[in-house]
């Protein structure tokens, strides 16, 4: 796997205001498909239509294009991509409910996200430059869909998707990204593989193929819900997490059986094994197996206020009495330690 262990920080997007449209009900449901955010700004366009004409078709995904357009005039990007899948190719309205075997594209000069499983347009109020659609549109899949989000970073410059990425991996979804020795233009893809939370790194074709493996995995398991007992039983799971504190010098014993248990299945899924004996015997055979199921376990969370009652002592007695005690000529510096990306 190509992926690099870097950290880039930056700036989330300004919430944007919302359209004024009805809204129409979500059509998920209890049966909550995964759905697969692409994101692609310059020569985005080629390695969209080649993925979707080499996708199988049934996948029982939707897919929703996040590309870089200009915000003056008309997209044809439906017309464009129509012709390369037999899914149906639509622009996203505001209140669109998600559909399976579905592609929605972005339209020009618009924020998309997700809610309640419909999409939502809203106008952003960056200058069109400042503008980062792919992380806003990742963000907002990752919280609603969790565990059955997919991202996908193509063809672009710029590093519009980098942090989107990292939130849908924090969620337990999946990252991928075009090989950038492929890709028309690599910064993008480049940017993304910095972050260190990218899962697979794949020319085009080999992207569809996982796509449709994968997908057709958590549709077949109803999603990363969580196995029946029978799949995972104590001892198994016992097992698993004996050899990684054998193997990798990390010891994943007090995690939540929950997490451990929908870790695994994410694994299992991406090495297509159904069956949770086989993938024991695949992590006693395979070390490059197992250090990816550790790297899992070990993801860096960076949402920076995510444990509210340290900062509410802070803000209601630490750093006031610092405030107060200290000389109003002198500069009070403060050393956040320990942080993922930065802040």
């Amino acid at each position: 796997m190509k992926a690099q262990s870097a950290l880039q920080a930056g700036t989330a997007p300004r919430r944007s205001r919302r359209r004024s449209s009805p809204g129409r009900s979500s059509p998920l449901g209890h049966d909550r498909f995964p759905i697969v955010g692409l994101g692609a700004s310059a020569g985005g366009l080629d390695a969209s239509r080649r993925l979707l004409a080499t996708l199988p078709p049934g996948t029982g995904m939707a897919f929703i294009l996040i590309q870089h357009l200009d915000p003056t005039h008309a997209s044809m990007m439906v017309d464009l991509l129509a012709g390369h899948t037999p899914m149906k190719v639509q622009q996203a309205a505001d209140g669109m409910p998600i559909e399976r075997e579905h592609v929605y594209l972005i339209p020009p000069g618009s924020y998309l996200s997700i809610r309640a499983g419909a999409l939502r347009l809203s106008e952003p109020l960056e200058r069109h430059g400042a503008r980062l659609p792919i992380d806003f549109f990742l963000r907002s899949l990752a919280e609603e869909h969790g565990e059955r989000t997919i991202s996908v970073i193509l063809s672009g410059t710029g590093s519009d998707g980098s942090l989107g990425l990292k939130a849908v991996k924090e969620k337990g979804g999946l990252v991928i990204v075009q090989d950038p020795d492929e890709a028309e233009y690599d910064g993008m893809p480049r940017s993304a593989i910095l972050t260190g939370a990218v899962d697979l790194v794949l020319p085009v074709v080999k992207i569809s193929e996982t796509l449709a493996k994968y997908g057709r995995q958590l549709v077949l398991n109803g999603g990363l819900k969580g196995p029946a007992p029978d799949d995972h039983p104590p001892d198994r799971l016992a097992e698993i997490i004996d050899l990684l504190g054998t193997k990798t010098s990390h010891s994943f014993a007090l995690y939540k059986p929950g997490t451990l248990l929908r870790r695994i299945e994410r694994r299992m899924a991406l090495a297509s094994v159904d069956d949770s004996g086989r993938y024991l015997d695949m992590l006693r055979q395979d070390s490059g197996e197992l250090e990816l199921l550790a790297k899992d376990l070990l993801i860096n969370v960076t949402s920076f206020f995510r444990d509210p009652k340290a900062f509410e002592l802070l803000a209601e007695e630490v750093i006031p009495d610092l405030v107060h005690r200290h000389s109003s000529d002198r500069p009070l510096r403060i050393w956040v330690a320990g942080c993922s990306t930065g802040e």
